[in-house]
Protein backbone atom coordinates (compact mmCIF):
# COMPACT_ATOMS: atom_id res chain seq x y z
CA UNK A 1 0.00 0.00 0.00
CA UNK A 2 1.20 3.54 -0.97
CA UNK A 3 1.73 5.42 1.90
CA UNK A 4 0.14 8.88 1.89
CA UNK A 5 2.17 12.06 1.88
CA UNK A 6 0.54 14.92 4.14
CA UNK A 7 0.69 18.78 3.02
CA UNK A 8 3.35 19.98 4.19
CA UNK A 9 3.49 23.20 7.08
CA UNK A 10 4.43 26.69 5.07
CA UNK A 11 6.18 29.09 7.44
CA UNK A 12 7.46 32.24 7.12
CA UNK A 13 10.24 33.58 9.31
CA UNK A 14 10.51 37.09 10.01
CA UNK A 15 13.27 38.55 12.14
CA UNK A 16 15.55 41.37 11.82
CA UNK A 17 18.65 39.24 11.67
CA UNK A 18 19.24 37.28 8.90
CA UNK A 19 22.22 35.23 10.53
CA UNK A 20 18.94 33.88 12.79
CA UNK A 21 16.88 33.40 9.83
CA UNK A 22 19.20 31.91 8.69
CA UNK A 23 19.95 29.49 11.41
CA UNK A 24 16.11 29.13 11.94
CA UNK A 25 15.75 28.12 7.59
CA UNK A 26 18.75 25.67 8.17
CA UNK A 27 17.20 23.68 10.60
CA UNK A 28 13.68 23.56 9.52
CA UNK A 29 14.88 22.49 5.64
CA UNK A 30 15.64 19.10 8.02
CA UNK A 31 12.00 18.52 8.45
CA UNK A 32 10.14 16.25 5.58
CA UNK A 33 6.70 18.19 7.17
CA UNK A 34 8.03 21.75 6.88
CA UNK A 35 8.78 23.97 4.32
CA UNK A 36 10.19 27.65 4.75
CA UNK A 37 8.43 29.45 2.25
CA UNK A 38 9.80 33.03 2.97
CA UNK A 39 11.48 35.42 4.83
CA UNK A 40 11.17 38.53 6.18
CA UNK A 41 13.48 41.44 8.52
CA UNK A 42 10.53 43.41 9.71
CA UNK A 43 6.80 44.01 10.77
CA UNK A 44 5.76 45.55 7.02
CA UNK A 45 7.49 42.71 5.50
CA UNK A 46 5.88 40.04 6.95
CA UNK A 47 2.34 41.79 6.11
CA UNK A 48 3.44 42.03 2.41
CA UNK A 49 4.63 38.28 2.48
CA UNK A 50 1.87 36.87 4.36
CA UNK A 51 -0.22 38.32 1.49
CA UNK A 52 1.89 36.82 -1.04
CA UNK A 53 3.02 33.91 0.36
CA UNK A 54 -0.28 32.85 2.79
CA UNK A 55 1.73 30.70 4.79
CA UNK A 56 0.41 28.58 6.92
CA UNK A 57 2.79 29.49 10.21
CA UNK A 58 4.59 32.25 10.74
CA UNK A 59 7.59 32.45 12.96
CA UNK A 60 7.80 35.94 14.48
CA UNK A 61 10.49 37.98 16.27
CA UNK A 62 9.07 40.06 19.16
CA UNK A 63 11.09 43.47 18.73
CA UNK A 64 11.87 44.65 15.47
CA UNK A 65 12.08 47.92 13.86
CA UNK A 66 9.91 49.65 11.70
CA UNK A 67 6.78 47.29 13.24
CA UNK A 68 7.72 45.24 16.08
CA UNK A 69 6.03 41.64 15.75
CA UNK A 70 3.10 42.64 18.32
CA UNK A 71 1.90 44.95 15.90
CA UNK A 72 2.42 43.14 12.80
CA UNK A 73 0.52 39.80 14.60
CA UNK A 74 -2.66 42.09 15.29
CA UNK A 75 -2.64 42.90 11.92
CA UNK A 76 -1.72 39.58 10.02
CA UNK A 77 -5.02 37.91 12.52
CA UNK A 78 -7.11 40.48 11.43
CA UNK A 79 -6.17 40.26 7.91
CA UNK A 80 -5.78 36.42 7.42
CA UNK A 81 -7.23 34.95 10.79
CA UNK A 82 -6.29 31.27 9.52
CA UNK A 83 -2.29 32.57 9.53
CA UNK A 84 -1.12 31.13 12.82
CA UNK A 85 1.74 33.30 14.52
CA UNK A 86 4.57 31.75 16.78
CA UNK A 87 6.04 34.32 18.32
CA UNK A 88 10.00 33.85 19.64
CA UNK A 89 12.38 36.74 21.88
CA UNK A 90 15.49 36.85 23.43
CA UNK A 91 13.30 38.59 26.61
CA UNK A 92 10.58 38.26 28.98
CA UNK A 93 8.78 41.05 29.55
CA UNK A 94 5.20 40.44 30.84
CA UNK A 95 3.61 43.37 29.20
CA UNK A 96 4.84 42.56 25.65
CA UNK A 97 4.46 38.73 26.07
CA UNK A 98 1.03 39.63 27.25
CA UNK A 99 0.11 41.74 24.19
CA UNK A 100 1.46 39.33 21.88
CA UNK A 101 -0.75 36.66 22.94
CA UNK A 102 -4.17 39.21 23.20
CA UNK A 103 -2.78 40.04 19.51
CA UNK A 104 -3.79 36.54 18.50
CA UNK A 105 0.13 34.51 18.54
CA UNK A 106 -0.73 31.09 19.27
CA UNK A 107 2.37 29.76 20.52
CA UNK A 108 5.78 31.81 22.18
CA UNK A 109 9.48 31.07 22.66
CA UNK A 110 12.34 32.14 24.06
CA UNK A 111 15.04 32.09 21.77
CA UNK A 112 16.98 29.80 24.11
CA UNK A 113 14.66 26.99 23.89
CA UNK A 114 15.78 23.89 22.17
CA UNK A 115 15.40 23.45 18.46
CA UNK A 116 13.22 21.07 18.53
CA UNK A 117 10.57 22.97 20.36
CA UNK A 118 10.56 25.35 17.49
CA UNK A 119 9.41 22.64 15.51
CA UNK A 120 6.74 21.65 17.86
CA UNK A 121 5.38 25.03 18.57
CA UNK A 122 5.04 25.15 14.57
CA UNK A 123 3.02 22.02 14.63
CA UNK A 124 0.65 23.16 17.43
CA UNK A 125 0.07 26.27 16.31
CA UNK A 126 -1.18 24.74 12.22
CA UNK A 127 -2.98 21.80 14.31
CA UNK A 128 -4.88 24.89 16.59
CA UNK A 129 -2.90 24.31 19.79
CA UNK A 130 -1.50 25.75 22.36
CA UNK A 131 2.26 25.93 22.62
CA UNK A 132 3.88 28.12 25.09
CA UNK A 133 7.37 28.06 27.01
CA UNK A 134 6.93 27.41 30.22
CA UNK A 135 8.18 30.30 31.49
CA UNK A 136 5.57 32.46 29.46
CA UNK A 137 2.69 30.29 30.94
CA UNK A 138 3.76 31.08 34.45
CA UNK A 139 3.59 34.59 33.50
CA UNK A 140 0.70 34.44 31.99
CA UNK A 141 -1.39 32.40 34.48
CA UNK A 142 -0.28 35.26 37.22
CA UNK A 143 -1.61 37.72 35.12
CA UNK A 144 -5.16 36.20 34.29
CA UNK A 145 -5.14 35.40 38.25
CA UNK A 146 -4.61 39.06 38.88
CA UNK A 147 -7.49 39.89 36.60
CA UNK A 148 -9.59 37.45 38.20
CA UNK A 149 -8.94 38.59 41.78
CA UNK A 150 -9.47 42.18 40.56
CA UNK A 151 -12.98 41.18 39.80
CA UNK A 152 -12.67 42.22 35.86
CA UNK A 153 -15.80 39.91 35.13
CA UNK A 154 -13.86 37.26 33.58
CA UNK A 155 -15.15 35.02 36.06
CA UNK A 156 -18.72 36.46 36.31
CA UNK A 157 -18.62 35.34 32.56
CA UNK A 158 -18.02 31.55 33.12
CA UNK A 159 -21.34 31.84 33.98
CA UNK A 160 -22.83 32.95 30.70
CA UNK A 161 -20.61 29.67 29.39
CA UNK A 162 -23.75 27.03 28.20
CA UNK A 163 -22.98 23.50 29.37
CA UNK A 164 -21.73 22.54 25.70
CA UNK A 165 -18.95 25.46 25.94
CA UNK A 166 -17.45 23.97 29.17
CA UNK A 167 -17.08 20.95 27.09
CA UNK A 168 -15.26 22.62 24.62
CA UNK A 169 -13.42 24.84 26.98
CA UNK A 170 -11.91 22.21 28.81
CA UNK A 171 -10.70 20.79 25.75
CA UNK A 172 -8.85 23.64 24.29
CA UNK A 173 -7.38 23.55 27.69
CA UNK A 174 -5.46 20.01 27.16
CA UNK A 175 -4.26 21.34 23.41
CA UNK A 176 -7.06 20.12 20.77
CA UNK A 177 -7.36 21.24 18.38
CA UNK A 178 -10.96 22.14 16.18
CA UNK A 179 -10.77 18.83 14.55
CA UNK A 180 -9.85 16.38 17.70
CA UNK A 181 -12.63 18.76 19.92
CA UNK A 182 -15.49 17.44 17.15
CA UNK A 183 -14.21 14.00 17.33
CA UNK A 184 -14.57 14.06 21.10
CA UNK A 185 -17.75 15.53 20.87
CA UNK A 186 -19.74 14.05 17.97
CA UNK A 187 -19.78 17.57 16.52
CA UNK A 188 -18.92 18.37 13.58
CA UNK A 189 -15.56 20.97 13.12
CA UNK A 190 -17.05 23.52 12.02
CA UNK A 191 -19.65 23.88 15.27
CA UNK A 192 -16.30 22.87 17.42
CA UNK A 193 -14.93 26.46 15.67
CA UNK A 194 -17.90 27.98 16.25
CA UNK A 195 -17.99 26.92 19.87
CA UNK A 196 -14.30 28.19 20.33
CA UNK A 197 -15.66 31.36 18.82
CA UNK A 198 -18.43 32.15 21.03
CA UNK A 199 -16.24 30.92 24.01
CA UNK A 200 -13.31 33.87 23.41
CA UNK A 201 -16.26 36.40 22.87
CA UNK A 202 -17.91 35.22 26.20
CA UNK A 203 -15.01 35.78 27.81
CA UNK A 204 -13.85 38.70 26.26
CA UNK A 205 -10.52 36.88 25.33
CA UNK A 206 -8.33 36.93 21.93
CA UNK A 207 -7.06 33.61 21.40
CA UNK A 208 -7.29 29.78 22.24
CA UNK A 209 -3.71 30.61 24.22
CA UNK A 210 -5.61 32.91 26.92
CA UNK A 211 -8.88 30.66 26.59
CA UNK A 212 -6.59 27.40 27.74
CA UNK A 213 -5.07 29.45 30.56
CA UNK A 214 -7.91 30.85 32.01
CA UNK A 215 -9.78 27.19 32.05
CA UNK A 216 -6.80 26.21 33.91
CA UNK A 217 -7.31 28.57 36.20
CA UNK A 218 -10.81 28.73 37.13
CA UNK A 219 -10.25 24.70 37.20
CA UNK A 220 -12.27 24.73 34.29
CA UNK A 221 -10.05 21.67 32.40
CA UNK A 222 -12.85 19.05 33.22
CA UNK A 223 -15.24 17.87 30.78
CA UNK A 224 -18.35 18.38 32.93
Amino acid sequence: MESVLLPRIRVLIVDDHAMVRRGMRDFLDLHDDLEVVGEAANGREALAQAAALLPDVIVMDLLMPDLDGIAATAQLKSLHPAIEVVVITSFIEEERITAALEAGASGFLLKDAEADDLASAIRSARAGEVYLDPAVAGIVARRLRARADRGDGLSEAVGTLTARERDVLAAVARGLSNRAIADELGMAERTARTHVSNILAKLGLASRTQAALFAVEHHLDRVS
